[in-house]
């Protein structure tokens, strides 16, 4: 189990934006929503901690909550495409994944694209690229996803954490019960830190 990515993957796979540009500031992100279970109670603490943050968003769910959508809009928060269906690069044909990416451009023309799963092919990048997007990952992940990590566990590894990393938390019903309980330890931390929160 590790939080952070190895560096080694980072230089592999180095058309993939891995951290932020300014050494004083980390970079709050979200997958999967909007969610009406988690995305308000997101972003009622982001507002109370006065933190942006960037959301990648899946086409159908913008669809079914284009309230809270626009809500996430509204307060100011970054948007980016996390496809229409949740689709896994690997297991999926670079046509059809890019009708994918381009049907939630539709709902909301992004230049920020975070694979789901981390998971997208050398072809698949190249097509990304092409179409002007910024291929986003990650420097630290809460694995707030799974059920046998512990919230206290998330926040103690939050230490790690350090100017232009890129967090990865997810605003879905999976990840409820974790991404709740350390969410706030974790922005607490970084603030402790002295480094700043800002959108990619």
């Amino acid at each position: 189990m590790f939080f952070r990515v190895p560096t080694l993957v980072q230089l592999v796979f180095n058309r993939r934006v891995w951290k932020g540009v300014d050494k004083n500031t980390v970079y709050l992100t979200f997958d999967d929503g909007p969610d009406p279970e988690t995305t308000p109670w997101v972003l009622s603490l982001l507002k109370k901690e006065s933190v942006k943050a960037t959301f990648f968003c899946i086409g159908k769910n913008i669809e079914e909550n284009p309230m809270i959508f626009k809500q996430i809009i509204a307060q100011g928060h970054a948007i980016g495409n996390h496809t229409y269906r949740h689709e896994k690069g690997s297991n999926t044909k670079t046509e059809d994944y890019l009708k994918s990416i381009k049907k939630t451009d539709r709902l909301y023309p992004a230049g920020l694209f975070r694979p789901p799963y981390g998971r997208v092919n050398l072809k698949q990048v190249d097509a990304i690229l092409s179409l002007g997007k910024k291929v986003i990952m990650w420097t630290w992940n809460s694995q707030d996803y799974k059920k046998e990590i512990a919230p206290d566990t998330i926040v103690k590894n939050a230490q790690k954490i350090k100017g232009r990393d890129i967090l990865l938390f997810h605003n879905s019903a999976k990840s409820k019960l974790n991404m709740q309980e350390s969410l706030p330890g974790v922005i607490e931390i970084v603030k402790q830190k002295e480094l700043n929160f800002s959108i990619l």
